[in-house]
């Protein structure tokens, strides 16, 4: 079937084919989720168990080890991590990147579950957890006002944060930095003993006071009615009145030995806006709502709350939106100068409107095109999918080029337009159809590389597949059909000798083209006569270049200049909330004096239940000015204020930049080093090493150890032999020393619509000193009251922090983020000197962290790369009915991957994902020159020219439309290659690589591999020659 004849013939069918596009893609576009990155499935679950009292090593030995052991079976398991801290165990479970984690954490259960039974009585029911990309707040709010913050906080509760949970596409709103009310119950230790009454009693006579009970129905004449007992607490009266029948029989009020107050939990958090105390406020959404839209309509219902509440302040501490909206514009925005410039070489080249027009048409109906196929693929609008509409935007007029020049030759030639059209595409429709198939081939491995970096790159691949499929349709069907109605050859004629519009800048372009074209002829003839010299310049070339590799860094993706980061200050545990916020205040102090911030967003708390920190952990983020505003970059920026928190005492002080790629997975550091054994004092001893040579290394930053020497404790610890007598256990010695000193919940309190705790303790006192809860007293079985000092001993010394498991072996993490270097580089250097070590038998270290991403990600598309190569080869094959003219064509792929080395260098970009992904596209890319090349060289010779003949002319015809394709594709990445704006980072590496490459390939492709052909026909001449002769005597000898 010939596309071009049709469309030629049915000028309004193939018109009305391109509107419905049109129209299908516009409707589409309107309806794609817009996203920063594509949504991705974290294959990462948690499981957390609670073992209240116990040390870290009964953790691990108890609860701990017969858990991993039991998950470590599960299908698809990458990585098994545990941390046992004391009461708490927490196991994290890293599946392979393709295992559906519904699946994963249903099995997880089911082994959790065979050991449950196996724990510990009093722990708790393990709880097993996936995470959730989308449990991060899409936006941070801070709310300060002048009101008193109980009212202010009730305010939120009960009418604020509701009126953004009604949003559509809102999954939660989280109020933090609040007072927690309860009723808390201080008892006299005095008068309690003097009673003979305990904490636990008291704790059960609440108990049994705060109840609504049914008593059964009973008859009211002809009714029945139901009969309840109503003894819930109304009042903190009620409470005080709670009578405590004696062993004498006589009666006390629960008020006659304890004080009982309404009032606010001990604080966990603090917030802060701009050093002003405020509440916050997280909105998260729902898994499938886009992101952008369910901001807007939150920050459109934040004006209504500010219109609503005059007396309230809200400020925006994070905002997810901000930078998707900032990068996807900025994308766009240099998809469309990339086009533009496109446009304005072909009109350069063409010097015709109408040409122009024909061609350019192609960018604008195979991105709209687009599209639709992505909105029936399930994509999204992100910074990935996009980019690659961007790195493909200078292609899409390649195949249109190739077909419009052989369309106009033939117009040349004397044929009608209609002729013209028809014969023009139908000659070059193989060429372009085998190009573009070359170009897509390269993408198809990269939907099989496993990983971060599959899950980021499959909607690239799919974009660019997309819109090259579209431009391929349209260089076959709209470019001819538009060719026979609009192009003449009178204009044709006058493109030749006379511009059209720009008089003598296009005079000057076209003698400048002319001019290079000639000496290429001469370039041309020198190579075919001098082929050895040609082929020694070309291996120089290409071998010095490849030397270059050496010099560019490597690291796993190239980070963006999101305009906002993070100092996270961590804390020992023990240090209370008051002192963590003196250290907080001092970095909020540097951070303030930053001249580029805009605004600042501090959160002061303690450890989160699911945290593998060891360490109270606070944060304060700070949101500089937009990038044009500032002189700085937010690396720049963070490197100065990492120099200045480190000079502050008492606290682990992190900075870093924000990474919107990385929220919600597995973040780690640049470099981190996990070193493995059985001695926990011994591997934290190495460790110690190892840090002081990581410090030691240039280019470092921020360097720990994950160890540290834990909490300062008073251990109290029961003389078994004495408290045998007494019948009393550790378990009834730990239970009243908590409840004695920390307080126990003893029931529920309705107060204001709210449910909240009554807590009760002893007094003050008790914890004032040792000796004074030495004299806390303890029932024994036989009812005598046995001060705590008379069973236990007392004993001082630092509590062990954690213990740290990777895959069943015990571990400490020395990490260290960058400065300056790059991440392999850096790396390199830290393993010479390890290398140096002696670590004792039974103990190895290994490189995690974005070093090991990295490596995965390299090696997994180092196989693709070889694969795409196969494909293209395959691809070659087939178009040329050879197999060994394709390895002529693939020749420009070496130099085009030295081109991209070149690019890399001379930008001082280091070797990353995205570049790499870049040099796969080369591989498909480049070939697309030599193959409209040499597939012209062999019609020419199919049609009786000489070899040197139809080389040389086939050269000087096709010199014009590969120098067009060459730089309406440099042209369109250019904006993308310069890297300037949000969200450039990630493709600028990708778009440097195929200028580089494509830049010299298309130099060496002209005056290269016209030789390369001569050498491979030449061989295949002699090969032909051997083979007659034998061909003939075994035709004799069958005869015979």
């Amino acid at each position: 079937m010939n596309l071009s004849k049709i469309s030629v013939n049915r000028p309004v069918s193939t018109l009305m084919f391109m509107l419905i596009a049109i129209l299908l893609g516009a409707v589409c576009l309107n309806m794609l989720p817009i996203d920063l990155y594509p949504e991705m499935e974290i294959p990462v679950a948690i499981v957390s168990v609670n073992y209240s009292g116990a040390a870290p090593e009964e953790i691990e030995t108890l609860i701990t080890k017969p858990l991993e052991k039991s998950i470590a079976t599960v299908n698809k398991l990458k990585k098994l991590s545990s941390y046992s801290r004391e009461g708490n165990a927490i196991i994290v479970a890293e599946f392979e990147s393709d295992v559906d984690m519904d699946i994963a954490a249903l099995e997880m259960r089911e082994k959790v579950d065979l050991v449950k039974g196996a724990l510990p009585d009093d722990a708790s029911t393990p709880m097993v957890l996936k995470i959730d990309p989308n449990a991060q707040p899409i936006i941070q709010l801070g709310i300060s006002s002048d009101m008193e913050k109980g009212k202010l906080q009730r305010l939120i509760e009960d009418e604020i944060s509701s009126r953004f949970e009604r949003i559509d596409g809102v999954a939660s709103v989280d109020i933090f930095g609040g007072n927690e009310r309860e009723v808390r119950i201080k008892i006299d230790q005095e008068k309690l003993s003097g009673y003979g009454l305990t904490l636990p009693q008291i704790k059960n006579i609440l108990r049994s006071e705060n109840l609504n009970l049914p008593g059964g129905k009973v008859n009211k004449g002809s009714k029945e009615l139901l009969a309840r007992t109503t003894g819930e607490f109304k009042s903190i009266n009620d409470i005080k009145s709670v009578p405590i029948v004696l062993r004498n029989g006589e009666i006390i009020k629960l008020s006659d030995i304890a004080s009982i107050e309404l009032c606010y939990k001990e604080r966990e958090s603090l917030i802060r806006v701009n050093k002003k105390n405020a509440l916050g406020i997280g909105i998260k959404k729902q898994s499938v709502a886009n992101t952008v839209k369910v901001a807007e309509k939150v920050l459109k219902e934040i004006s209504a709350v500010e219109r609503d509440y005059p007396q309230i302040n809200i400020v925006i501490g994070m905002d997810q939106s901000e930078f998707i909206n900032k990068s996807i514009n900025n994308v766009t925005k240099n998809a469309i100068v990339g086009g533009l410039l496109a446009v304005v070489i072909l009109y350069l080249f063409l010097r015709n409107i109408r040409s122009t027009f024909i061609v350019g048409i192609a960018i604008p109906v195979s991105i709209i095109s687009t599209f639709a196929l992505m909105f029936f693929g399930d994509l999204t609008i992100n910074l990935i999918s996009l980019g690659g509409l961007a790195l493909g935007i200078g292609m899409l007029v390649d195949n249109s080029i190739v077909v419009l020049e052989n369309i106009y030759r033939y117009r040349e030639e004397g044929y009608s337009r209609k002729e013209a059209a028809i014969l023009g595409a139908k000659e070059v429709g193989m060429a372009v159809f085998a190009s573009t198939m070359t170009t897509i081939a390269v993408f198809l491995p990269i939907v099989f590389v496993k990983g971060f970096t599959s899950i980021v790159f499959k909607q690239l691949s799919f974009t660019v597949t997309f819109s090259l499929l579209a431009s391929l349709i349209i260089s076959l069907t709209v470019v001819p059909m538009l060719s026979s109605k609009i192009l003449k050859v009178g204009e044709v004629k006058a493109r030749k000798h006379s511009g059209i519009s720009l008089g003598k800048i296009l005079d000057s372009f076209s003698k400048f083209i002319d001019y290079i074209s000639k000496f290429y002829g001469k370039i041309l003839k020198f190579t075919l006569k001098h082929r050895k010299i040609t082929v020694l310049v070309g291996l120089a070339i290409l071998i010095s270049s490849t030397a270059l590799v050496s010099m560019i860094g490597g690291e796993f993706f190239p980070k963006e200049d999101e305009g906002m980061f993070n100092v996270n200050v961590e804390v020992p545990f023990g240090t209370s909330l008051e002192d963590t916020d003196k250290i907080v205040k001092q970095v909020e102090k540097i951070v303030s004096d930053i001249p580029e911030k805009e605004k600042i967003f501090t959160i002061v708390s303690s450890s989160l239940g699911f945290s593998t920190s060891v360490s109270n952990s606070s944060t304060v983020i700070c949101t500089l000015k937009k990038e044009k505003y500032r002189k700085r970059s937010t690396e720049e920026i963070v490197n100065e204020v990492r120099n200045k928190v480190s000079t502050i005492a008492g606290a682990n002080i992190t900075v870093s930049e924000t990474s919107s790629m990385l929220k919600g997975g597995p973040q780690s550091a640049a470099i981190e080093i996990e070193l493995k054994g059985d001695d926990i004092q011994l591997l934290k001893s190495i460790g110690k090493d190892f840090e002081a040579i990581v410090k030691s290394i240039p280019g470092t930053a921020e360097v720990g150890l994950d160890t540290e020497e834990g909490e300062p404790e008073a251990r109290v610890v029961l003389n078994r032999e004495i408290a045998s007598f007494y019948g009393i256990s550790t378990y009834d010695l730990a239970n009243i020393l908590k409840a004695a000193i920390d307080g126990v919940k003893a029931t529920n309190f309705k107060y204001d619509g709210d449910e909240i705790d009554i807590n009760i303790s002893l007094d003050d006192r008790a914890k004032k000193s040792i000796e004074n809860m030495k004299q806390i007293l303890i029932k024994s079985p036989t009812g005598i009251m046995v001060p705590i000092g008379q069973i236990a001993n007392i004993e001082y010394g630092n509590s062990p922090t954690q213990i740290k498991r990777i895959n069943q072996i015990r571990t400490v993490n020395i990490s260290s983020q960058l400065s300056g270097r790059d991440l392999k580089s850096v790396t390199d250097d830290i393993k010479k000197e390890l290398e140096k070590y002696p670590l004792p038998s039974g103990y190895h270290y290994s490189f995690t962290g974005q070093h090991q991403d990295m490596m995965e990600a390299f090696s997994s598309l180092a196989k693709a790369l070889i694969l795409s190569i196969i494909i293209v080869y395959m691809i070659l094959a087939s178009q040329f009915e050879s197999l060994l003219h394709p390895f002529t064509v693939m020749l420009s792929v070496p130099f085009a991957l030295s081109g991209g080395f070149i690019g890399l260098f001379i930008t001082r970009r280091s070797l990353s994902v995205p570049a790499f992904i870049g040099i796969i596209m080369l591989s498909g890319i480049v070939v697309n020159n030599a193959i409209v090349l040499i597939d012209y060289i062999n019609q020419l010779r199919e049609r009786g020219l000489k070899r040197r003949e139809a080389i040389t002319k086939a050269a000087a015809i096709r010199f014009r439309p590969i120098l067009m394709t060459t730089l309406t594709t440099v042209l369109g990445l250019l904006p993308l290659a310069l890297g300037i704006g949000e969200g450039a980072s990630t493709q600028a590496p990708m778009a440097t690589v195929v200028v580089g490459g494509l830049l010299l390939s298309t130099v060496l492709t002209l005056a290269f591999i016209p030789v390369v052909y001569t050498i491979f026909d030449d061989i295949l001449i002699k090969i032909k020659t051997k083979l007659k002769p034998k061909r003939k005597k075994e035709k004799i000898h069958v005869k015979l």
